[in-house]
């Protein structure tokens, strides 16, 4: 009797494991086809800069978008300080290909309950090891992603939601990355922060950096030229 109990728990435990498991496919699946909407877009911001050792005036930009994965930040001095494997990481390429979908429960973000699914690739060669969603169920949101990547560090995308919500389009897009993986364009300088606190290797390493990027209107499904990519 004990032992068929014994079986019977991890039984239930399985079909438990498979029940999760669909749920949190399920909830992508719907995640990915509210972002199918958008077949391309081109926004209008104002970008933000806040890495401890650089100066980095405010800026405004134009970000486009077009699918599959194209996305493009070009701002007003020409330039993009947002690191490259930010760039690359927009939420349609982080769901494409296959992976390993978990339940990592539940969270609270902006007041609003959110499902924390994990993503593992099974390509075990991706550049993309592991990455976190945090889901706001209603509204069919991504409210943050935490990525980790093999050759460009890990970053954290926040975003928060208004006018464009329908097309799952954020008013506002906070990137965090590890400032040892941040690296200027090549030929391009700032001036240095020449506080009185000295900068070594080793704060520099452990400091995090931000680029915000506020949008304050967005054109869609109107299409955009590939040569804007180039």
């Amino acid at each position: 009797m004990l032992i068929k109990k014994f079986y019977m728990l991890i039984f239930l435990g399985c079909l438990s494991h498979i029940a999760f498991a669909q749920d949190a496919n399920a909830l992508l699946q719907k995640v990915r086809e509210k972002l199918n909407k958008v077949n391309d877009y081109e926004a209008a911001g104002i970008m933000k800069t806040n890495v401890s050792f650089l100066k980095v005036p405010e800026a405004n930009v134009k970000v486009y978008f077009k699918k599959p994965d194209n996305l493009k930040i070009k701002n007003e001095h020409g330039i993009s300080l947002v690191p490259k494997g930010a760039v690359s990481i927009s939420l349609n390429n982080l769901l494409k290909g296959n992976y390993t979908a978990l339940d990592a429960g539940n969270d609270v973000i902006d007041n609003r309950k959110v499902k924390i699914i994990k993503l593992l690739p099974l390509d075990e060669n991706a550049d993309i090891v592991l990455s976190t969603f945090y889901i706001d169920e209603s509204r069919l949101l991504v409210m943050k992603a935490k990525t980790t990547t093999r050759e460009n560090g890990s970053y954290e995308v926040e975003m928060s939601y208004g006018k464009y919500a329908e097309y799952a389009l954020p008013d506002k897009v906070v990137f965090t990355f590890n400032t040892k993986d941040y690296k200027l364009p090549k030929g391009i300088t700032f001036d240095y922060d020449d506080g009185s606190k000295k900068k070594t290797e080793n704060n520099i390493n452990n400091n995090k950096g931000k680029v915000e990027i506020t949008y304050s209107s967005y054109i869609i499904n109107k299409g955009v030229p590939d040569e804007v990519f180039k």
